[in-house]
């Protein structure tokens, strides 16, 4: 398979994983989480993923087509805003700490989920114009201390396996 073809379907790939992620995620019982709108963010696995083994554009795609996909499913126009918004808080941030290397998956994990709840609560200011969604935001940064560390965390673990297939089988 010639590399474009090979970039192309790798992205598809993981496209559909991270929807299937995000699909899987939002049939777990709400009193999983006991904050509303807090979800595992399972989907990051995935952004985490192309930005360690792709690149930032490569992750970018992938983000962004998950999003709109997620919000033709089903999830709607709102939840589009608050994803994409805050994904792309996210993805940055979680890039320029993979960047710096001074930061474990689990710490960049953690971030890009606290910085995901900021991108929600700008988003949310925005649709709603009120001042007061911003109470909220300590809710989200505790939870995403717990999200962020269970994303990270599995992670590392997958990351580190699939690094250990790719030598055996070269």
């Amino acid at each position: 398979m010639k590399k474009g073809a090979m970039r192309v379907a790798t992205i598809a790939v993981l496209i559909a994983l991270a929807l299937a992620l995000s699909v899987a995620e939002g049939w777990l019982p709400l009193a999983f989480i006991p904050i509303p709108g807090v979800k595992l963010g399972l989907a990051n696995i995935i952004t985490l993923f192309a930005l360690c083994f792709l690149n930032f554009r490569d992750a970018t795609v992938i983000l962004m087509l998950r999003c709109l996909l997620a919000s033709l499913f089903g999830s709607g126009i709102a939840a589009f805003a608050f994803s994409i918004t805050g994904g792309i808080f996210a993805l940055v941030t979680m890039y320029i700490l993979l960047k710096s290397g001074k930061f474990s998956l689990a710490g960049v994990s953690i971030a890009g989920a606290a910085m995901h709840g900021v991108g929600q609560i700008i988003a949310s200011f925005f649709m709603l114009s009120t001042f007061s969604v911003v109470f909220y935001l300590p809710f989200l940064l505790i939870a995403a201390i717990f999200t962020g560390t269970l994303t990270g965390t599995v992670s590392y673990v997958l990351f580190n396996h699939l690094k250990k297939i790719s030598k055996t089988n070269v």
